[in-house]
């Protein structure tokens, strides 16, 4: 607190004498390391440490998103083995073509270093190239793995703009890519003898930290998107589209600040750098797709899968019976069963459907129902109420049927004992 007053009451005094430096963000004093090996050595920039974190971090949270939305497991990592060596690539053909001079020279002359191309350990990945390239990658991959682009960059929206909160410190370490001078107390330092510190500047002169302006633009970005696509559920790339107009909404101003040498443009009788054109270009069609893609119609918009990819229905491994064909308990219906739709019983009436499994046994002994044998009773007075009842008393597990002959019997003899029926003694 007292380092910040102090800048805070440098800066009301006005300009800073000779030697004194405010509060302010220190040039880095470290930018990798070297590897010892047997020809030589191998230096390990700080540079890329910074684009292999965030690449890491980045797939961390699209796998995690990409495992919620029912993916195949283990598909991020096919998608990402296309997606990465391509937005590189094309990260790095970005950054040539809208810096050119070092490479080919001032005004394409012939006088750059082509050598510089492939040293992408030295700083410069265009964004767009990287996005651009690498959508064409993770389309390769999607399509090998059976699922949607579309679904893919949704999931892989907000993680991409985590990616780049990372990546975006390896320039700090590489003393480049900063603003113009400020007096601000978290002004960046950059050493003097460093071949990007400008020209006709005093060697104590702060500049802004555009490379944390933008990550904490980024890591605001992420918590935005995670937020409106966890309240409307973003699907068909609108979620992509909603990160393009977030990342370039922030790019215009933090580019804008920016002093380092860039190609530039003139539109409409305005002169600025390449990547500010861009950034309004990129903007402006990424909405105009939000809006189409909010109108247009899907007919399974959360399915992750492309038509004619989606995975076979389970299939019971229990006697290859699906698992909707099953007996009470989960278990298959056994040979010369029947399963009905109504019940475990097989014996349902005609209004259950059911399903026979093998070949049921008949049996041969004609059963006359109670219902029967009452109607074929004698209507009287006498005998009919006592023949019901011994018709009614005869247990089903005698082991015997009881004939259509014995029951009229049973009716005329008025309630004579037959000896299968010892209750009807006690019913008189």
């Amino acid at each position: 607190m007292q380092t910040f007053l102090t800048a805070a009451a440098l800066v009301q005094t006005g300009p800073l004498s000779a030697g004194m430096v405010p509060a302010s963000i220190p040039s880095p004093d470290w930018s990798g390391f070297d590897i010892p090996l047997p020809w030589g050595s191998l230096r390990i920039h700080a540079y890329a440490l910074c684009i292999l974190a965030g690449i890491v971090v980045g797939l961390w949270l699209t796998s995690v998103r990409w495992a919620r939305r029912g993916a195949p497991e283990g598909s991020v990592w096919d998608i990402a083995i296309w997606a990465i060596p391509f937005g590189i690539i094309g990260g790095r053909l970005y950054h040539v073509f809208s810096s050119p001079d070092a490479y080919f020279g001032p005004g394409f002359d012939g006088t750059g270093d082509l050598s510089l191309i492939p040293q992408i350990q030295r700083g410069g990945l265009g964004i767009w190239g990287a996005v651009v390239l690498g959508a064409f990658g993770a389309w390769i991959g999607c399509r090998r793995a059976g699922v949607k682009l579309t679904a893919f960059i949704d999931a892989a929206a907000p993680g991409l703009l985590l990616a780049q909160a990372l990546g975006r410190w390896g320039n700090y370490f590489n003393q480049e890519l900063f603003g113009g001078p400020t007096t601000l107390p978290w002004g960046l330092q950059v050493d003097a003898d460093n071949a990007n510190f400008p020209a006709g500047y005093p060697a104590d002169t702060l500049f802004h930290p555009t490379f944390l302006y933008e990550s904490l633009w980024n890591i605001a970005g992420v918590l935005i998107l995670l937020a409106l696509d966890r309240r409307f559920h973003f699907r068909r790339g609108r979620l992509f589209w909603l990160y393009a107009m977030y990342y370039t909404l922030g790019r215009v101003w933090i580019e804008a600040m920016r002093i380092d040498d860039a190609e530039q443009i003139n539109l409409f009788g305005i002169t600025t750098r390449l990547n500010v054109w861009t950034s309004i270009f990129v903007f402006i069609a990424a909405l105009a797709l939000f809006i189409w893609l909010g109108r247009r119609k899907d007919g399974n918009p959360d399915s992750v899968y492309l038509p004619g990819r989606e995975p076979a229905p389970a299939v019971s491994a229990e006697a290859g019976v699906p698992a909707s064909v099953k007996a009470d308990g989960g278990k298959p219906a056994a040979a010369g069963t029947a399963v009905s739709a109504s019940g475990p019983e097989s014996t349902k009436g005609s209004g259950s459907a059911s399903i026979v499994t093998g070949n049921p046994v008949r049996d041969t002994d004609p059963v006359v129902s109670d219902s029967e044998s009452r109607d074929n009773l004698p209507d009287n007075q006498n005998g009919s109420g006592l023949a019901s009842a011994q018709t009614e008393a005869v247990p089903a597990s005698t082991g015997g049927t009881t004939t259509a002959a014995e029951s009229r019997n049973a009716g005329k003899s008025g309630g004579t004992d037959t000896g299968t029926a010892p209750e009807a003694d006690s019913s008189r």
